[in-house]
């Protein structure tokens, strides 16, 4: 009787333990699908039905309504209009706001961006990546009537961009090809940009410490971009012009330097020190 009342015990607690981590594990589902919800309206970049979110990310319609009622609740989205449609809520700008206010990254840079801009009259950016891909997370645009296309956090392909070629410039060649999906070398013209050769192009742009070129979604535009360093000497972001392609060509040497000097500043205020963080400044003239 004792042995049969310890077996009760001991797979009654073993139930709950059970019943414990299925309700962990669904809660830890429920979240990821919440974020899930909130990013597929950030790529959309507009207002959308339940219904709508549900077949775009492929999940059932009832969890879907589930949790748009309570990040509706939460203050984290919001209705727009009177058809249902829900985009993302104050509660999320507010949120970000405190999270620039304490993130030295994005306060410096965007001081940083707008010296940039005035200085070159160009389009100044701080990008990167966002998963698998490149993003372009802060702009001030220039005083030209010339204007960039460019959505904030909008996420490209890693290869089609100036940037990409410095951010993964601390992964080993295995670890670049594990994290670009294999059609992103695939470049908006159908062409097929060689894996090996885009690895090469890598480790040219750490040796020279930038890369330029005309841009591959844009046609008419030249891009720029510098690495900003952490203390770890990783490039965590970069600092990036985007200028009419004539106006890129003939000023070049002057705008590298703009973005050499403030990507010095920027990586030595996040604690990278060592001989590159001097090399930037004697190319910059500083």
């Amino acid at each position: 009787m004792r042995s049969i009342l310890k077996d009760r015990n001991r797979s009654g607690k073993e139930g709950a333990v059970a019943e414990a981590e299925d309700t962990i594990n669904r809660r830890a589902r429920g979240l990821d699908r919440a974020f899930e919800i909130l990013d597929f309206l950030r790529l959309q970049r507009q207002p959308l039905r339940p219904n709508e979110i549900a077949q775009g990310i492929g999940a059932p319609r009832s969890s879907v309504y589930e949790l748009v009622n309570l990040l509706i609740r939460q203050g984290i989205i919001e209705y727009r209009g009177d058809d249902g449609r829900v985009f993302l809520g104050r509660k999320l700008y507010f949120l970000g706001a405190a999270y620039a206010e304490q993130f030295d990254l994005m306060r410096e840079s965007e001081h940083l961006l707008a010296r940039i801009a005035e200085e070159t009259r160009e389009t100044a950016q701080m990008c990167q990546l966002e998963g698998n891909k490149y993003a372009v997370v802060l702009m001030n645009e220039g005083s030209r009537p010339f204007r960039i296309s460019t959505n904030i956090g909008e996420p490209v392909a890693i290869p089609w961009t100036a940037s990409g070629r410095l951010l993964v410039d601390h992964m080993s060649d295995e670890e670049i090809l594990a994290l670009i999906p294999q059609e992103d070398f695939v470049l908006p013209d159908g062409t097929r940009l060689e894996p090996s050769e885009f690895i090469a192009q890598v480790r040219n742009a750490k040796k020279e410490g930038y890369f330029t070129f005309n841009s591959i979604v844009d046609s008419f535009t030249h891009c720029f971009a510098v690495p900003v360093y952490d203390a770890e000497a990783i490039c965590i972001a970069t600092l990036c012009l985007v200028a009419p392609k004539e106006d890129g060509l003939r000023n070049r040497d002057a705008y590298l330097r703009v973005l050499i000097k403030g990507a010095g500043e920027l990586s030595e205020k996040l604690g990278y020190r060592n001989d590159h963080a001097a090399s930037m400044r004697t190319a910059s003239g500083g």
